[in-house]
């Protein structure tokens, strides 16, 4: 007598809260580390700081904030299944990022110089290689997020670890986190909420995670040795930059 096999609907999850409201979540966490982390400094370092910061820093923050906002209302939209307009939105978001990104590296460079010139901070310079590594990272994953925008599995994992890896500036104003060197484990670890979210929902971590937190350690590692070790050459690039 055949034993009969029973097949579960592909579509039996163990958590489906989980897989259906992460990404939505995540959004909402994203903003609350954002508020959080730099509400420890806006009134001292922006609002009422002495001497006043360079007017850019003003439209970085408004422009950087605003990719949070952006990010909800995306996440929302996918939630509530206006996946049309989510796509439509999508290209005004590829805007904000080509913004974002020559923004980012703009104001890292006069700020940058603008600690060294009033503050006197001998790293000045060569922390630039923390800013710049943010960058880089953010702009290489919104655009392989784009890239497989048809492909949502890879598209919503892209945007997210674009998303998180720009939370460093936040995570370094987090009372005893220990300094910028240490907010790389925050960024991480919000990346690494997604690797558990996949291994609990799909009992496997997916691809873009295997390849994307082994570079993005090693990259961190890296871009932290050149700015707490100063090598000669770095030092050379930085003060050609920044002046």
């Amino acid at each position: 007598m055949a034993t009969e096999q029973v097949v579960l609907p592909k579509k039996a999850r163990r958590f489906p809260l989980l897989e259906k409201y992460f990404y939505f979540g995540m959004s909402l966490l994203v903003a609350v580390a954002v508020v959080y982390g730099f509400s420890q400094t806006v009134n001292q370092n922006l609002i009422h700081a002495t001497p006043p910061r360079p007017w850019v820093l003003w439209v970085h923050g408004s422009v950087f904030s605003g990719w949070v906002v952006f990010f909800i209302f995306q996440s929302a939209l996918v939630r509530t299944h206006n996946v049309k307009l989510h796509r439509t939105m999508g290209w005004f978001g590829a805007g904000l990022a080509s913004v974002m990104t020559v923004l980012g590296i703009s104001t890292a460079i006069v700020m940058d110089g603008f600690n060294y010139v009033h503050f006197h901070y001998p790293d000045s310079e060569t922390f630039f290689a923390i800013q710049l590594l943010d960058m880089i990272s953010f702009t290489t994953f919104f655009w392989l997020a784009v890239y497989w925008r048809k492909k949502p599995e890879f598209h919503r994992r892209s945007i997210l670890i674009a998303t998180c890896v720009l939370l460093a500036a936040a995570f370094a104003r987090f009372p005893h986190m220990g300094g910028p060197e240490w907010a790389y484990f925050g960024v991480d670890g919000m990346i690494l909420l997604g690797v558990v979210r996949d291994l609990l929902v799909n009992r496997k971590i997916h691809a873009v995670y295997r390849y994307a937190l082994p570079a993005l350690a090693v990259l961190q590692t890296f871009m932290v040795h050149l700015w707490l070790w100063h090598p000669a050459w770095w030092v050379k690039i930085t003060h050609a930059l920044i002046g």
